[in-house]
């Protein structure tokens, strides 16, 4: 699995479709008021988004990302507005996009046995 989702775990998966933009989380352990709304994943989403925001700006570099083989392969895909940075909310929409081409392949190889005849 290469993909910026992947990189930052498997929690960024299982968060909803984008409604609003969503700022990081801040550093405190407690669940702030604003976060209180949101699912485990999502505020572990955050967190590690900022983790790799070293530079604090609220969005991730090619330079903050190049550790990450897995997250700089993806990055192309995920910089949608193709401003050099990806953002929270391009990583969430990159999450949902590769959601759904995974659900996709694995209902595609659930169905494949089904309607291959045995030998």
């Amino acid at each position: 699995m290469s993909t910026l989702a992947a990189a930052l775990g498997t929690t960024a998966l299982a968060m909803p479709p984008a409604t609003a933009p969503a700022p990081p989380a801040p550093a405190a352990s407690a669940p702030t008021e604003s976060q209180a709304a949101l699912t485990k994943g999502e505020i572990k989403a955050m967190r590690e988004f900022k983790m790799l925001d070293f530079n604090g700006d609220g969005k991730l570099s090619r330079t903050e990302v190049k550790l990450f083989p897995r997250l700089a392969a993806a990055f192309d895909d995920a910089d949608t507005d193709k401003d050099g940075y990806v953002s929270y909310e391009e990583v969430r929409a990159f999450a949902a996009k590769y959601r759904a081409e995974r659900d996709q392949q694995r209902a595609a190889q659930a169905a494949a046995p089904a309607s291959s005849p045995r030998p």
